[in-house]
């Protein structure tokens, strides 16, 4: 059920799109008869309510449970990345299981060693310990109007492939880069890393998330 409240949440995040039974199964990796049936347990919990036309969304009490979810499995993300030494692309399964196992004094402990980070290693921001959340003021690179500087402000961690060609290329949370001019009518953004210049598909213009200078 936390991972459910974690996955409705995560949706909404980054997204003004409604949340649907099959965006859900499809970020969770489930079968939409798995999730039908898990969301009417969410709602006889009254974690989850449904807006009009099917959107799920989350009640006061589901968004606390959530919230305490993603705090959890961000601020372990960062402990394994900067304290043991993980690459940014092998940290997600890992603090997706223990997220689940580890105490919140624990988790407090971590924030307090780990200097109270704001983000994640992927720039996802990290919920405070009174839930308070501080999302920058970004924009997804293939909706950024250019061209001109910008800086990387979060990329998503939902291809581990994808984050590993990012790495090798310098487009790595925190950089600044040069968004170029396109062709017209092409598909690709073209985006300048260092002495680099990159052209970037559809997906994963979509996964980075940029601010201007």
């Amino acid at each position: 059920m936390q991972n459910y409240l974690k996955v409705i949440w995560g949706l909404q995040e980054w997204s003004d799109a409604p949340v649907s039974n099959s965006a859900i199964a499809e970020a969770a990796g489930v079968r939409l008869s798995t999730v039908s049936d898990a969301l009417r347990k969410l709602a006889d919990q009254e974690l989850i309510g449904h807006a009009p036309y099917g959107a799920v969304t989350l009640t006061e009490l589901g968004h606390e449970h959530a919230v305490s979810m993603i705090r959890r499995h961000r601020l372990i993300e960062t402990f394994l990345v900067q304290l043991l030494g993980y690459e940014w692309d092998e940290v997600h399964d890992e603090a997706d299981r223990l997220e689940h196992a580890v105490s919140d004094e624990l988790i407090n402990r971590v924030d307090r060693a780990l200097g109270y980070p704001t983000r994640d290693p992927h720039g996802d921001p990290i919920p405070s310990a009174d839930g308070r959340i501080h999302r920058p003021d970004a924009v997804v690179l293939a909706e950024a109007a250019g061209p001109g500087r910008v800086r990387v402000e979060r990329i998503s961690d939902a291809d581990n492939g994808m984050l590993q060609y990012f790495a090798s290329r310098g487009l790595v949370v925190d950089a600044e880069i040069e968004l170029l001019p396109s062709e017209p009518y092409a598909e690709t953004v073209t985006v300048r890393v260092g002495a680099e210049t990159i052209g970037l598909g559809p997906a994963a213009a979509a996964s980075v998330w940029v601010s201007r200078r």
